[in-house]
């Protein structure tokens, strides 16, 4: 079977996977993603890909992506209404989504669908590896992965339970979007400004709709993220951590601080601390950078707190 190909006796499981793109600086990254789709171990039933206001862009991936189904986002310009316009187009019962700068491992359709056997799930997510383009910087602490789009220290190491999924590698029924709507416009990502949380705010309003969905993450269902060095700066960090204030704001104020934060407090009150006593050790111990890392969490932490206080102040 060449790469990109499925056999012909291959049946499909019901679901769509979709990938949502914006820019053509991503272009090769984009046909690595949705070939990685395509040599999964379990076949989807399809692959669409929303393009993002872009007309190059969508010409491109029409002419040049073979086997799958491009549309352009029909909603407002972000990643929110990207990800609307994939499952208006979507005709499977699960609905996966995933980055288009990121690659899946070959299991990972078959380890997410693995789940949706017990009619209780709501949604799966999986582990997202950083790739880390340029290297990883000595500074950069494990406990703010989430940073550059990807899992961190203190998440499960598991199948366990969690409150919301991360957008990069994250997949749910039909039915969530059915009876708690879709993806919120205005929260989220546009183009490249940092911000995010639309998957939290979901995963919380669902729950709020049906106090027995659930909603799983299994670290076997994995891809790889790529991480720019652009992405690896300091001066990324420290605004990336200001705009996730201001977007944990946005979702405190459409379910309240209570949902919003309750993840959140835990991570700071458990997590954070581990670390910044780890890289103090690590500094006893000799390696220097450690004191990097324990800076990087402290100022990390104090900037997202400014952000939620300048967002809950200032409603933009």
């Amino acid at each position: 079977m060449m790469a990109g190909e499925y056999s012909a006796g291959q049946e499909a499981a019901d679901a769509s996977v979709i990938i949502c793109a914006y820019t053509e600086e991503r272009w090769q990254d984009l046909v690595e993603a949705v070939d990685s789709i395509k040599n999964q171990v379990t076949r989807a039933r399809e692959v669409i890909v929303v393009i993002d206001h872009n007309p190059a862009l969508f010409h491109r991936a029409s002419h040049f992506l073979s086997g799958v189904k491009v549309v352009e986002n029909q909603e407002a310009r972000g990643l929110s209404g990207a990800r609307n316009t994939g499952i208006a187009h979507a005709c499977g019962e699960l609905l996966m989504f995933m980055d288009e700068d990121a690659t899946a491992d070959p299991l990972w359709l078959h380890h997410l669908l693995t789940h949706y056997r017990s009619p209780g799930v709501s949604g799966v997510g999986g582990r997202i590896d950083p790739w880390w383009l340029g290297g990883r910087p000595t500074w950069f602490p494990e406990e703010f992965q989430w940073v550059v789009g990807c899992s961190y220290r203190g998440m499960p190491e598991e199948t366990s339970p969690v409150r919301n999924l991360i957008g990069a590698n994250m997949s749910f029924r039909r039915q969530v979007f059915e009876q708690a709507g879709r993806f919120a416009i205005g929260i989220g990502r546009v183009g490249t400004r940092p911000t995010g949380c639309e998957e939290t705010e979901l995963c919380i309003r669902a729950s709020e709709q049906s106090a027995a969905a659930l909603f799983l993450f299994d670290p076997r269902a994995a891809v790889q993220h790529r991480v720019p060095k652009s992405r690896a700066s300091l001066g990324y960090f420290l605004h990336r951590c200001f705009a996730e204030g201001r977007s944990k704001a946005q979702v405190a104020q459409a379910v309240g601080a209570q949902r919003a934060l309750a993840s959140e407090r835990a991570y700071t009150l458990r997590v954070l601390p581990h670390g910044v006593l780890a890289g103090i050790r690590d500094a006893l111990h000799g390696d220097v950078s450690g004191l990097g890392r324990t800076a990087a969490i402290v100022t990390g932490l104090a900037l997202t707190a400014i952000g939620y206080l300048s967002g809950r102040l200032f409603r933009s």
